[in-house]
């Protein structure tokens, strides 16, 4: 399963800026929907477009390896 490191990239970004980062901003700053983006932030398995993918890339300035990270699941154990 891929998990997105959405909240961890922001509470990076509220420390080198030194200031409070909400969903809300991100959304707005990236042109996507509010509850796409917390949808993609908290929920697990969570699957989007590639475009979301490299919005998120660019307004962060990370790549895909830092946005996204790969957590076995015992389905994975299974095949």
């Amino acid at each position: 399963m891929l998990r997105f490191r959405v909240k961890e990239l922001m509470a990076e970004k509220e420390f080198q800026e030194n200031r409070r980062i909400t969903l809300v901003e991100v959304a707005e700053s990236c042109g996507i929907n509010r509850m796409t983006l917390s949808k993609i932030a908290g929920q697990k398995g969570y699957s989007t477009v590639t475009d979301n993918i490299d919005k998120l890339c660019a307004y962060f300035g990370c790549e895909v390896g830092e946005l996204l990270v790969y957590v076995p699941t015992d389905e994975d154990h299974k095949n």
